[in-house]
């Protein structure tokens, strides 16, 4: 309502009724706006804590079948040493000693030994890692001296010992010698 004479509003008491009115019904938005983002938060903290749960999950599995994949490392490292001397022991045979009928089984059983390793290796993901003829990889090879060498700078020229990996891990890098520039 209005006063004719100035247009001004009247307070007939009308409006303050109606103010408290919608006063519970805003209070009433408040509280529901309120509840909606407490349950928008706890939705997204439920998201990221499976994803976490996913996460680690998914971390264990992987621990679990690297220590499955892995397990023998150090006993394959320790291993690498016998192939390595009963590798030494047939390269020192000379042609006479491996011709002489006396050693011959000796010899015999040596190299059967050292094939039947190299199968068990196999079977077990253990590789030796390529050499001669490469270029060096500080990966998988360990350069231990320069010689000189009409080959491209770089290329290893000489293997010194041998180098394994075991699956897709480096158990030991290969020493080499590779070729030195001019």
């Amino acid at each position: 309502m209005t006063n004719i004479e100035n247009d001004t509003p009247v307070d007939d008491g009308a409006n303050i009724e109606a103010a408290e009115a919608a006063a519970p019904a805003n209070s009433e938005n408040d509280e529901l706006a309120q509840l909606a983002e407490q349950v928008a938060a706890l939705q997204q903290d439920l998201l990221y804590a499976r994803a976490e749960t996913q996460n680690v999950t998914r971390r264990k599995d992987k621990e679990i079948a690297d220590a499955h994949a892995y397990a023998a490392t150090k006993f394959a490292r320790d291993i690498l040493s016998v192939a390595d001397n009963l590798g030494r022991a047939l390269a020192a045979l000379s042609e006479e000693q491996r011709a002489d009928e006396t050693i011959k089984p000796l010899i015999t059983g040596l190299e059967a030994t050292e094939r039947e390793l190299l199968s068990v290796f196999e079977r077990n993901g253990i590789t030796r890692i390529a050499a001669i003829g490469l270029p060096l990889d500080p990966n998988q090879h360990q350069a231990m001296l320069e010689i000189p060498s009409d080959k491209t700078p770089g290329t290893i020229v000489q293997e010194m010992q041998a180098g394994y990996m075991l699956k897709d891990r480096l158990l030991r890098p290969a020493m080499v010698g590779v070729a030195k520039a001019g």
